[in-house]
């Protein structure tokens, strides 16, 4: 099995833990695999380094980082023959977690080593594509703040991400948004929040933001009809409780297909943590098991397409 490994010199674990850039290509060799190392030298920036690593017809290519960098990797790698590897180095990893990977980077890059190939859904907006969720609203200003500071310690910067919460809060305005699900009506809404998600959240105690599903080829919705700090701390017990989809403040849908139709000609939309401006309407898709990953073989079990075995 050939292997080119790519790790985000930029991601928080990395900055913290310099050492894995070592660690993590030894492990993957000791479990077997013939992996090559794709460094900063070889491009400038992370679309020339995932051609570099392409350009060696790898069977599997691993990616080191958070889930923006994995969406990047992932939309070069989608409707193709390469695998996709995932050792979790950023904040959430939420991909890595729906796919059972350990969460600590040496034990993600052993597991890789037992893993099965299997393919899961890859969600796009205007043509951008995302494999967790897409978010519009509200906590995209608060994810701006947050990466401001990115990389900065101290208390200055905590007090700064502080200060630009509770300016997004008071100051973001509600959004005026139609919304069509496959060929259905238009559904006006107000909201201040609203995330498409790709394949749906479970519904049980415990289970906060887990798809236990990856292959299921529907688009999960949710609107916020409220957004402030009340609203969103009883959301989340809901959540922990495992009874949050049919509350009253939240509007819940799934859907093959949608458009989301605005008087602005662009909404800010944040990809996997990625913010971007699209212009209106998005239109937001689906492509069943477009994708080829690497996970462990008992992850197979939560349904996430059949396993290929690896090598």
């Amino acid at each position: 099995m050939r292997v080119a490994l790519l790790l985000n010199p930029r991601a928080g674990t990395l900055i913290d833990r310099p050492e894995l850039l070592g660690r993590i290509p030894a492990i993957l060799r000791e479990a077997g695999l013939d992996v090559t190392v794709i460094t900063a030298n070889a491009a400038p920036d992370l679309p020339g380094q995932l051609e570099a690593a392409l350009a060696l017809r790898p069977d599997v290519l691993v990616v080191g980082g958070g889930d923006g960098t994995i969406r990047s990797a992932a939309a070069r790698l989608a409707g193709g023959s390469v695998a996709l590897g995932v050792v979790p180095l950023g904040t959430l990893n939420l991909l890595a977690r729906d796919l059972g990977m350990p969460m600590e980077p040496e034990a993600a890059a052993a597991a890789l080593g037992q893993g099965v190939i299997r393919a899961i859904d890859v969600a796009e907006v205007n043509g951008e594509v995302f494999l967790c969720q897409s978010v519009i609203g509200l906590p995209n200003r608060m994810g701006l703040h947050r990466e401001r500071v990115r990389g900065r310690g101290g208390l200055a910067a905590r007090w700064r991400v502080v200060l630009g919460f509770a300016r997004a809060w008071w100051r973001h305005p509600m959004l005026r948004l139609g919304l069509r699900m496959d060929d259905g009506p238009v559904l006006r809404v107000w909201t201040r929040a609203m995330s498409v998600v790709n394949n749906a959240y479970t519904e049980a105690p415990g289970q906060m933001f887990h798809r236990p599903r990856l292959d299921a080829g529907l688009l999960s919705l949710h609107v916020a009809r409220d957004f402030d700090p009340w609203w969103l701390a009883k959301l989340l017990v809901a959540m922990a409780a495992g009874h949050w989809r049919k509350r009253p403040e939240l509007l819940s849908g799934e859907t093959e297909t949608l458009a989301i139709l605005s008087r602005n000609r662009h909404l800010r939309v944040m990809n996997d943590g990625e913010a971007m401006l699209l212009e209106t309407p998005l239109r937001y898709s689906i492509r069943p098991r477009a994708l080829r990953v690497l996970a462990p073989p008992e992850a197979v079990a939560i349904g996430a397409g059949p396993a290929e075995p690896l090598g």
